[in-house]
């Protein structure tokens, strides 16, 4: 929060304890929402309450969709129901749909009961699709046209119905079955000569996805086609929606957040330095302990080559060394390939070429720091044979890594699995015992023959 901001802040409690409403009201409605909106999470529940019912239905509905979807139930429901019935038939459809999907039956009944009609009608059709799917996002407040209509006409449509929709930066053209035919940005409307029909300045074959395909996939549409807004259609063709560019950003903010809990095997509710441990530890303790027990394969490794260490020494000095730079480069190959895979920059034809290029940075690589390895470990103990060994195994080593981090991201989503799962932990695990396992089979060849 910004200087000016906890400025205001500090004078809307100051204001509420003197109760200087109309002063309250005044300061606070000239605040952009999602300011607002910061405002409101710094207040104490009880006045919190009190300025939303305090605030005008519009004002207060767009500052509550910008807060979290958990502060959103927990104010709404403290409202009076006449107050969440004007704060709920204001929120925009696909907002007030999120909201619903957190309450329970009985809380989420109830309020719908207090909505306007048509508002809850569109809300409970929202609610019918997949939270995470095109459905689950799109709004159902947007403009269409007829394709006969005239541009003046449609124009005219636009000064009625503007106001509500999401959006009015495109007009969709819809045929009499409410099929999807063509769009036209606002511009184009506004500079075609008034008598033109609609279908004769309308872009044909418009770009829209399906209201099922996920919310990922409706991102990228988005991103591919610099668009502000991507319309929704049924099996049908039928005009369902439009999923909007801020909706989107959220989308790519929330798949993300999910994408980088899941590489580090944590969960999102584990964010909360407040929260209960113990969802924390169901969470994690099962990840972690199966990553122990495959450790334990590298130490079996290690137990096998004891006695080969025994007789040189210099070899355990290596140990870490070998285990940790096989672990970074896989983790840094699986960055790379999750990133792909979940932005749809790596597609399936291409896989094989990605971990193709990946084992070949890894051996070049590898070459640099094998040498480089190789000529300290010759200097640090004297030998050539331990600088040898120390060389070729981190080049293989590197080699084999990136081939790792690349290849089991692709192999999960290949069996129908998030490629994320593939966290670092994981690679880091697999890398740990192929790294030794390399390192003391090449000592023990080299050592075999010069010994």
């Amino acid at each position: 929060m910004n200087q000016e901001l906890i400025g205001i802040l500090d004078q809307t409690i100051v204001l509420l304890q003197q109760h200087r409403l109309d002063e309250l009201r005044a300061l606070l409605s000239e605040l952009h929402p999602a300011d607002l909106a910061e405002v409101l999470q710094e207040l104490e529940e009880e006045d919190r309450t009190a300025v939303v019912q305090l605030l005008a239905g519009p004002t207060a509905a767009e500052a509550i969709s910008e807060l979290e979807l958990e502060e959103q139930v927990d104010l709404v429901t403290a409202l009076p129901p006449e107050q969440a019935k004007v704060i709920l038939d204001e929120m925009s459809a696909d907002d007030a749909a999120d909201l619903f999907a957190e309450l329970d039956p009985e809380q989420a009944g109830a309020l719908l009961g207090l909505m306007a009609k048509e508002e809850a009608t569109d809300v409970r059709e929202l609610l019918g699709f997949r939270e995470d799917s095109a459905g689950g996002i799109m709004t159902t407040e947007f403009v269409a046209i007829q394709a006969h209509r005239t541009a003046a006409e449609a124009i005219e449509q636009l000064r009625r119905e503007a106001p509500s929709a999401e959006t009015a930066y495109y007009v969709y053209v819809v045929d009499a079955r409410e099929r999807l035919v063509g769009v036209l940005s606002l511009r184009e409307l506004i500079v075609a000569p008034p008598d033109a029909e609609v279908r004769s300045i309308m872009r044909t074959n418009p770009v829209s996805v399906h209201v099922g395909d996920d919310q990922e996939e409706v991102a990228r549409v988005v991103q591919k086609y610099n668009l502000l807004a991507v319309p929704v259609v049924d099996d049908q063709e039928i005009l369902r929606g439009i999923v909007t560019v801020d909706d989107v950003i959220d989308v790519l903010e929330e798949e993300a957040t999910e994408d980088i809990y899941r590489a580090g095997a944590v969960s999102e509710e584990e964010i909360d330095p407040e929260g209960a441990i113990w969802p924390s530890i169901r969470a994690r303790l099962p990840w972690l302990l199966g990553l122990l027990f495959l450790s334990l394969l590298s130490g079996k490794v290690i137990e096998t080559f004891t006695p080969l260490m025994d007789r040189v020494h210099a070899l355990a000095i290596f140990i870490t060394t070998m285990a940790g730079g096989a672990g970074n480069a896989a983790t840094q190959a699986l960055t790379v390939v999750v990133r792909g895979l979940a932005t749809g920059e790596v597609e399936r034809g291409q896989l094989a070429r990605v971990v193709w290029r990946e084992a070949r940075i890894g051996l070049v690589i590898g070459l640099v720091c094998g040498l480089v390895l190789g000529v300290a470990a010759t200097i640090w103990n004297g030998s050539p044979w331990i600088g040898l060994i120390v060389g070729l195994s981190i080049t293989i080593n590197l080699m084999l890594a990136k081939a790792a981090g690349s290849l089991v991201p692709v192999i999960i989503q290949r069996i129908g699995l998030d490629p994320a799962v593939a966290s670092g932990p994981f690679i880091a695990t697999i890398t740990d015992t192929t790294s030794m396992l390399v390192y003391f089979s090449i000592a023990a060849l080299v050592l075999r023959a010069v010994l």
